[in-house]
């Protein structure tokens, strides 16, 4: 058991290991009294685990640890005005913008992009599963240890500026996003098997960063292009 600093909450894990250890050492609280206010307690046991893996057995047990304890996580978020979005998220100058899109079309290789265009102004925040959320009315974006295979994410919370959807083009443009398509983008890049009650509450907290947050939609290519176009209209100073 250990007690770690999770986008702004204090988390307890308990019968993790391997890999969602690994990712979380960087998020390990200075604090490990458990007299203190836990917000998330996380306990992966191993009937989960087996259970998991009997019904999809194409991955590991190490493989569905990682993953049930990051699903007990984001599930937990909602319950502080937070939610997981699948998205590649880069910060520039002191703001996070996020960049999802389908498995595939390319939101890691454009925030990569970002990287080599702004140097040191710049670095990823979480590559595949930043937490989303709402504290004393601003919406931040915050670094958790589920960040994908490659493990890039950072323990910070940092103001988020806007949300962006990618899809490939030829050519690089931007537009702010139609409601219907955002909503649609966001359902599909966050959890989904939630009950009645975890549903209400994602509901809530959406439209939470509806009413605080840019939404674009970027058709790109794989250019330094891509990014001017991309930041000239995300760009701001929070």
């Amino acid at each position: 058991m250990a007690i770690y600093n999770i986008a702004g909450l204090t988390v307890k894990i308990e019968n993790c290991g391997g890999r969602t250890l690994k990712q979380a050492k960087a998020y390990l609280s200075e604090n490990q009294s458990e007299s203190q206010n836990i917000d998330i307690v996380i306990n992966v046991d191993d009937a989960r685990v087996k259970r998991a893996v009997k019904e999809h057995p194409e991955l590991s047990a190490p493989d569905w640890d990682y993953m049930i304890s990051g699903n007990d996580f984001y599930v937990g978020l909602l319950h502080f005005d937070g939610i997981l979005l699948h998205s590649s998220c880069v910060v520039v100058d002191g703001v996070a913008y996020a960049f999802s899109a389908d498995s595939g079309v390319g939101k890691s290789t454009h925030t990569q992009l970002w990287l080599k265009h702004f140097g040191d102004r710049a670095y990823i925040l979480n590559d595949d599963k930043p937490a989303i959320r709402k504290i004393d009315g601003k919406i931040y974006a915050c670094g958790t240890p589920w960040s994908g295979k490659n493990d890039c994410s950072v323990p910070e919370i940092v103001p988020l500026g806007g949300i962006c959807f990618i899809e490939r083009d030829t050519y690089n443009h931007i537009e702010k996003a139609p409601v219907e398509k955002a909503v649609f983008n966001i359902f599909s890049q966050t959890l989904r098997k939630l009950g009645e009650t975890n549903m209400d509450r994602l509901l809530d907290v959406i439209e939470s960063i509806f009413s605080s947050v840019p939404l674009y939609q970027l058709g790109c290519n794989i250019s330094d292009e891509a990014v001017e176009v991309a930041y000239g209209t995300m760009k701001r100073k929070l």
